[in-house]
């Protein structure tokens, strides 16, 4: 399923990175909100597919402004499911992550929040996005848990927007 993330005042291509065998995840986001790009990549040892999806939807939701309407483009079909269920869209809430779950409700309270699933053409910001989660698993399987900005003269070479 292809599909361009809805028109919102926020808009978040976010993409997941994990590597089963290592048990190592990768994410990152870049969010265009009142024309300015930002972004950020992070990533965490011992952890499973599902706890760095939602750990990475956590960061991506994180300091959005009051009433925000939000759009939240991802390719990872597994994430949409858990959303539609922990926003009681259909399914069950997830029993797991618990932690993170709170703070991704917690940010998206008093806001209205999409996620569309969408695929990682070349020249887009999923695409880019999703190469920064690829750095970001591999950082993280060298180096441990981290989260951290992507550089503004790299944000600027995204394409699509």
């Amino acid at each position: 399923m292809t599909a361009a993330a809805p028109s919102a005042d926020t808009r978040i291509w976010l993409a997941l990175d994990h590597h089963q065998a290592f048990q190592v995840g990768g994410w990152a986001f870049v969010r265009r909100q009142d024309g300015e790009l930002t972004g950020v990549a992070g990533g965490a040892r011992r952890t499973g597919a599902g706890r760095n999806a939602v750990a990475g939807l956590a960061a991506a939701l994180a300091d959005l402004p009051p009433g925000a309407s939000v759009a939240v483009a991802a390719a990872d079909p597994g994430l949409v499911a858990l959303w539609a269920a922990a926003t009681g869209q259909g399914g069950e809430p997830p029993a797991e992550d618990l932690d993170l779950w709170a703070q991704v409700l917690a940010a998206a309270r008093g806001r209205t929040v999409r996620l569309v699933r969408t695929t990682a053409s070349p020249a887009t910001p999923l695409a880019f996005a999703a190469a920064w989660a690829e750095l970001a698993r591999d950082k993280a399987k060298m180096k441990g848990d981290f989260a951290s900005a992507i550089p503004k003269p790299n944000l600027s070479k995204v394409q699509g927007l």
